[in-house]
């Protein structure tokens, strides 16, 4: 489990780089994300993380192609 890193950041650099990136697993413990290609093919890198930030960032969404939705999967 990664730590000491700003897993919101890493996912909005990410995006902005045109890539996708997937909550793969999510449990109390922990949040499992994918990070996958512009074409949104292969997995290129994946981490697993305990921080609140990114649990409140993916809340309601299972990828970043999840954009307009709220904390309750609900379309804004």
């Amino acid at each position: 489990m990664e730590t000491g890193t700003d897993f919101v950041a890493k996912l909005r650099r990410w995006e902005d780089a045109g890539g996708v990136w997937r909550v793969l697993s999510h449990d109390r413990e922990a949040i499992t994300v994918g990070l996958y290609r512009c074409d949104d093919g292969e997995e290129a890198d994946r981490f697993v993380a305990a921080d609140p930030q990114l649990a409140e960032f993916v809340a309601g969404r299972t990828s970043s192609q999840d954009r307009d939705r709220d904390s309750e999967g609900r379309a804004r």
